[in-house]
């Protein structure tokens, strides 16, 4: 109940902001301080400043996008959105072990509908899957962050519509070729859950998950390469 009466304050907060685009800005100078080049998260130093997080989050319920917004700009918002509440409902419960331990009402955070955006409420499921990856671009998986340490690491700044792309770009290329992550040779390739989870945005166009790979793996794999999946480290990137 604690919890989602600090949600509701939140909310209630948001009705006082006026604008026509989020300011990245706010995020990207928390992400900045609170999160290590490499993706670990300070979330003891980051729930002391959680009132800068909340100031961004009222932002991102009065404003969503809109028809005269860029699809990279609806990119960026959306995965800070996703980053950002990620980070928050964790927030709302550190110190924890895993975002598996985390519940809201009975329902993990992927499932519990407290993402407000634009004066809608969605789970952060919904962000990934109906906005997010609708928009057919399977880089946006190197880009959010599950809080868990198997992930694609958090950027330590905000995504805005002018560095999105090229960030998307370089987050994949590097979570790819991280042998924490995967294992890659020519001949066989060990690969991180999420290829299997959301393999259908990676076979898109007729192009096979190899395919996919070889155009960010320094290593180039054969195309009849044996495909296995490694376990998924829930443990907290702290």
């Amino acid at each position: 109940m604690k919890s989602l009466i600090l949600f509701a304050a939140l909310f209630i907060a948001g009705i006082s902001w006026s604008s026509d685009r989020p300011d990245h800005s706010i995020f990207d100078r928390l992400l900045n301080e609170y999160v290590s080049s490499t993706g670990k998260v300070d979330y003891g130093g980051m729930k002391r400043k959680v009132d800068t997080l909340d100031k961004y989050l009222v932002q991102l319920l009065n404003i969503a996008p809109a028809s005269d917004w860029t699809k990279n700009e609806c990119k960026a918002y959306y995965i800070n959105a996703y980053n950002a509440y990620t980070l928050k409902f964790v927030l709302v419960k550190y110190p924890v072990k895993s975002v598996k331990d985390i519940s809201f009402s009975g329902k993990d955070i992927w499932n519990t509908r407290l993402v407000k955006l634009g004066g809608k409420a969605y789970t952060l499921q919904q962000v990934e899957n109906d906005l997010l990856r609708r928009m057919g671009d399977a880089r946006i998986h190197f880009a959010i962050n599950c809080a868990s340490y198997s992930c694609p690491r958090l950027w330590n700044h905000a995504y805005t519509a002018d560095n999105v792309s090229s960030r998307m770009t370089k987050l994949t290329k590097e979570y790819i070729n991280n042998e924490k992550h995967n294992i890659i040779t020519a001949k066989k390739v060990k690969v991180s859950k999420l290829f299997e989870w959301y393999a259908e945005d990676f076979v898109k166009t007729g192009q096979t998950l190899i395919d996919f790979l070889n155009k960010y793996s320094d290593v180039q794999i054969n195309a009849n390469a044996k495909i296995e999946y490694l376990p998924y480290n829930w443990s907290l990137n702290e």
